[in-house]
């Protein structure tokens, strides 16, 4: 029951878990399948990454800071799991909600106004980057995943986060492309992304009350 508890809260289905702790040996398929749907159905990843490319139009910039974000995830996921870092994943899930709210409030320029200067936005893409693969790192370890081809299926995971990305990559740029043909943009852009910041308060707010909550 507690692993169930658990499970709902981080976003682990429970058949995926179950399939995952029966099988043994190398299968990249079911892997690349399930960091795809983890890195799409994820919406505190979905989120940053939407706060990422908010003002981004040139796509050379927003490939350098989808990369950065990507190096950090891909990194910390699979050193992660491979060394068993076992880490809160609702103290992980906290800091990833703060991500969405430290990129709002970067897209509203809070910073400049608070403290005077603008964060270096790319260490900072990065630095975060390192927290999301440390959530999906947890994610993984949740599957109890065999140690027979661990490393292979890791990478197999890895691919699939990489590729479900790109998705909600390109889902997000057909539609930021469409909105920003509208007067609409400028006039909703600093209201859309206070919603985001409110968001990104809830994700921290919840995943605290689990960390105090949950055994």
């Amino acid at each position: 029951m507690a692993f169930g508890v658990a499970a709902y809260a981080h976003g682990v289905d429970t058949s995926d878990a179950g399939y995952i702790a029966e099988i043994t040996g190398i299968n990249l398929l079911p892997y690349v399948y399930l960091g795809a749907k983890h890195m799409i159905t994820g919406y505190d990843h979905i989120l940053f990454l939407l706060g990422v490319i908010f003002f981004l139009y040139k796509m050379e910039h927003i490939g350098i800071y989808v990369s950065l974000f990507a190096i950090g995830h891909s990194t910390t996921m699979v050193l992660g799991v491979y060394f068993n870092w076992a880490i809160s994943s609702y103290f992980i899930d906290a800091i990833i909600g703060l991500s969405v709210v430290y990129k709002a409030l970067d897209n509203i320029g809070a910073f400049q106004r608070w403290l005077g200067f603008q964060p270096n936005t790319k260490a900072a893409t990065l630095i975060f980057g390192l927290f999301h693969g440390l959530g999906l790192a947890t994610k993984v370890l949740e599957y109890n995943m065999s140690e027979d081809g661990l490393l292979p299926n890791l990478i197999a995971f890895n691919v699939g986060v990489e590729i479900g990305q790109l998705l909600a990559l390109a889902t997000i740029l057909i539609v930021m492309g469409f909105w920003r043909r509208t007067r609409s943009f400028w006039k909703f852009a600093y209201s859309a992304n206070v919603a985001m910041l409110c968001a990104g308060f809830v994700l921290f707010g919840y995943q605290l009350v689990g960390l105090v909550v949950v055994p």
